[in-house]
């Protein structure tokens, strides 16, 4: 028997479709929640420690909303963790496409904010700006580290797929932290000023050179 889920206090009362999704995933916040289980189950804490704007009740609230319509599931971590995590389902899933397309919408206004980013922001940035076109000639294996966090993004031929974990013999490997990669692959820093700043480059430096090609900011909105 389907379990009855309570909808979110605020409506649009609006028949479109749109609107009923900004009805479910609308309010302050839900997305960026999304987007950071994007990388797979987290902890309250951790969710708190990646979300530093946002405050205890209002996650606690949050987290509920998705709940309650299904958009994430709670389970309970066996020993030794034995702690509880949040986790998107199938359906909360369907979500990333959306955040991709909102970013690059968002990276077209005129006026951007200058403020960090955590790791799910630069791992979505990086499956949403990669351009396809520069890459068909390119097949090859990056390793991305970021502190403790392991990445390993894999482009053959015009498709990209970004994964957690350690490659076996990959092309290049970038160390280095969120801003610091954000800025070489977005943000327009070269190689050289990207190592000045602290950036470790290890295996094949060309490869590393081509890689940050493969990346396409969309063109900005020109003010009227």
């Amino acid at each position: 028997m389907a379990v009855q889920r309570s909808a979110p206090a605020r409506r649009y009362h609006d028949g479109c479709a749109a609107a009923h999704a900004l009805d479910l995933v609308g309010e302050r916040w839900a997305l960026l929640v999304v987007r950071e289980l994007l990388l797979g189950p987290k902890r309250f804490s951790d969710l708190r420690a990646d979300l530093p704007g946002i405050s205890p009740n209002v996650l606690s609230q949050r987290l509920k909303d998705l709940e309650d319509i299904g958009v994430i599931g709670r389970k309970h971590l066996p020993p030794p963790a034995a702690s509880w995590v949040y986790a998107l389902s199938d359906w909360g899933r369907e979500l990333e496409p959306v955040l991709q397309q909102l970013g690059r919408w968002g990276a077209r206004s005129p006026v951007r904010p200058h403020a960090p980013i955590t790791l799910a922001t630069l791992v979505t940035a990086v499956k949403t700006m990669f351009y396809p076109p520069a890459a068909q000639d390119v097949e090859c294996t990056v390793a991305l580290r970021i502190g403790h966090e392991r990445f390993v993004v894999r482009v053959q031929h015009g498709v990209l797929d970004v994964q957690r974990g350690v490659p076996h013999a990959p092309e290049a490997t970038l160390t280095g932290d969120l801003q610091l990669l954000g800025g070489l692959l977005f943000g327009g820093l070269t190689l050289a000023e990207a190592e000045t700043n602290g950036l470790v480059i290890e295996g094949n430096r060309a490869w590393a050179q081509r890689f940050q090609t493969l990346f396409q900011m969309p063109e900005v909105v020109a003010q009227s």
